[in-house]
């Protein structure tokens, strides 16, 4: 694995996470009024009854409905600034969080304090984090923009497979790795087949929540701050769905979900996609059929 890589994305993450959250209102707030950032997809993979998933604005109603993931214990590795982490503390999960960016996780712990959440947060590379906690789960938790910043999936889904108790799941959504080798204009830009090497981003993380506006702020979108610049570069790594795949069942966990999809949560990876329902995002009108998603649940054998 390459640690000056990780270490570089820690610091591009550091200034865009606090461009990011200057554009969210309220988030304290809404997630103690039982606001979710979570989407259906992620909800599906995890078990979750319909029932439970929030509604247009972000709402999840549970008072006629058991906490759906009470007794869980589950890790939420990469988890950015807790929002998604708490979201699913809401749902009953007791919940673990780590991410590489101090900013992401000094935010989250904050966050959780104002929400009146519980929730542990570490500031680790997951590497470590893997290799090192004492501490096993029910579930492992990855979504969105995560298998670009792991430089070793095999160690990756080694470390998964260590922390998960027998019974237990990996439970993953990602944009789809061939989605991400075309840049907005949906011209050809990265490599599919990148086989861990590490590539050069474009230029420092930006703020894509500037450009997503309620798509990515359910609890309400503010100006924020503007005409962010990131002066620091980030280095990426591509891989194939095969590649994702063999790692995780070489680490001897078995798959029981692989599902891909035709629309994008949250985010506009390509200029002038058509905004669908839920925040969701689907192909310009009169461009190729492409999948924009992918998922995965795999289960550790009891």
């Amino acid at each position: 694995m390459l640690r000056d890589a990780h270490e570089q994305n820690r610091r591009s993450w550091n200034l865009a996470t606090r461009a990011h959250n200057s554009h969210k209102r309220d988030q304290a707030g809404f997630l103690r009024g039982g606001g979710s950032t979570l989407f259906a997809d992620e909800l599906a993979l995890l078990g979750v009854p319909s029932s439970a998933w929030p509604d247009e604005h972000g709402r999840t109603d549970l008072s006629q409905t058991p906490a759906p993931l009470a007794g869980r214990d589950l890790v939420h590795l990469l988890c950015n600034s807790g929002q998604d982490t708490l979201s699913l503390a809401n749902l009953g999960a007791r919940v673990t969080g780590v991410d590489i960016s101090d900013e992401a996780v000094a935010f989250a712990g904050s966050l959780a304090q104002g929400a009146g959440i519980p929730a542990a947060f570490h500031r680790s590379d997951v590497y470590d984090y893997l290799a090192s906690t004492p501490d096993t789960f029910d579930v492992a938790f990855m979504s969105y923009g995560v298998l670009i910043w792991l430089s070793d999936l095999t160690a990756w889904a080694r470390g998964v497979a260590r922390v998960l108790r027998p019974g237990g799941r990996l439970v993953l959504l990602e944009f789809h790795p061939f989605a991400m080798t075309l840049d907005p204009q949906l011209r050809p830009a990265y490599p599919y087949f990148g086989e861990g090497r590490a590539y050069p981003g474009p230029e420092g993380i930006g703020d894509y929540v500037a450009g997503s506006g309620p798509s990515l702020t359910p609890m309400g979108w503010l100006p924020g701050e503007a005409e962010f610049h990131n002066p620091h570069p980030t280095a990426e790594f591509s891989w194939s769905v095969g590649e994702v795949l063999t790692a995780v069942l070489d680490a001897g966990l078995a798959l029981e979900q692989v599902r891909e999809y035709r629309h994008a949560n949250g985010c506009r990876l390509y200029a002038d996609m058509r905004a669908l329902p839920g925040r969701r995002f689907a192909m310009p009108e009169g461009a190729m059929d492409l999948p924009l998603m992918f998922g995965l649940r795999a289960r550790k054998p009891a």
